[in-house]
């Protein structure tokens, strides 16, 4: 299993500035779930699994579902999926929750 430094190479290649004490954060949060080999991916063409990281990742985590419709959310999602569509059908996980945070301005929530 990889520790937080190999993740935070792969943010750098989208986020040259990524914080490694945000991306330490993040590995804390995410490091037990990503030692299942599936849950170290998000399958963007998975409907469900971005309605899940939608109602729990983006929702109570980042807070944002007081401020922002679901759709607004999806959007973000989609978004992200976009910017790491050169990684194939299934993205890292932690580079996936960094840059969502970071595209809605909440890396201090992580």
């Amino acid at each position: 299993m990889a520790d937080h430094q190999e993740h935070l190479d792969k943010i750098r290649s989208y986020d040259s500035g990524a914080d490694e004490e945000v991306v330490k954060k993040l590995w804390s949060r995410l490091r037990l779930s990503m030692q299942n080999r599936d849950a170290q991916t998000v399958a963007c063409s998975d409907k469900a699994e971005l309605e899940h990281i939608r109602d729990g990742y983006c929702k109570k985590t980042l807070d944002l579902g007081d401020k922002h419709s679901d759709e607004e959310i999806m959007g973000v999602l989609q978004n992200v999926c976009q910017t790491m569509s050169g990684d194939g059908g299934r993205k890292s996980r932690m580079t996936f929750y960094y840059l969502v945070a970071k595209e809605t301005g909440t890396l201090e929530k992580i």
